[in-house]
């Protein structure tokens, strides 16, 4: 008798099938998963990449709108940490504004004017027009901050600094928040009118242009609010 005591019992064979699995499907799991999507390389959704798949552009204006609520809450609190200073303070001095905050208002709102002037240039399908009136509206936000540094040092020629007073030192410190924000748009600005040829020809989405443009235009109104508390508050 057999070891194991197993005469006369049949033996079973066990056989693994095998699914060959075709290429389009292996191309597809080793995307991730998502028949073929999945994120681009391209910063703002761009033509090439790794699949159809595009990060819809309401998603970036909910994340812009979402950043400028925050630039909102910030400055409401210095206007209200001035107001109460101001109101409960005896060492006061008021700061006579410089006159070249006009000047720089007027720049800011004509860099707003430039980025409009360039976005329609765009929609009517002139490409030479959108990349120079786009250039304009860079180089006037730089103009706009080179303004506040002479403002600064204006000010600093009068023996005014930061810890001169209160409030020379809300001065300072909205400009400073102002400008540092304003600098922000400044970079994303020339990022855009680095890839404004793209953006001309169609090879590339528009969102960057138009978000900027939501920054931009916002920056420029609340610099039009910082300017109206320093002459009304200062």
């Amino acid at each position: 008798m057999p070891a194991g005591g197993h005469e006369g019992r049949p033996h079973k064979v066990y056989m693994r099938s095998t699914t060959l699995t075709k290429p389009e499907e292996a191309a597809r799991i080793g995307d991730g998963g998502r028949g073929g999507g999945g994120f681009q390389r391209s910063g703002f959704g761009g033509g090439e990449g790794w699949g159809d798949f595009r990060v819809p552009e309401r998603t970036y204006r909910l994340g812009m709108w979402f950043a400028l609520t925050g630039i909102v809450m910030l400055f409401a609190a210095f206007t209200s940490a001035l107001v109460v200073r101001k109101g409960m303070s005896f060492d006061w001095v008021p700061v006579r504004v410089p006159r070249i905050l006009w000047l720089n208002t007027f720049v800011l709102l004509t860099s707003s004017a430039a980025l409009e002037l360039s976005r329609r240039s765009l929609r009517a399908g002139t490409a030479k027009a959108f990349t120079r009136w786009l250039a304009a509206a860079l180089v006037l936000g730089l103009g706009f901050l080179a303004g506040q540094l002479i403002a600064w040092r204006e000010l600093a020629a009068r023996g005014i600094y930061l810890a001169s007073n209160p409030g020379s030192s809300f001065f300072y410190v909205l400009t400073a928040a102002h400008g540092f924000h304003l600098l922000g748009g400044v970079v994303a600005l020339a990022y855009v009118v680095f890839r404004a040829r793209p953006i001309a020809l169609g090879e590339a989405r528009r969102t960057p242009l138009d978000v900027t443009a939501i920054y931009w235009h916002f920056m420029d109104a609340l610099w039009i609010y910082v300017f109206f508390v320093l002459m009304t508050y200062l």
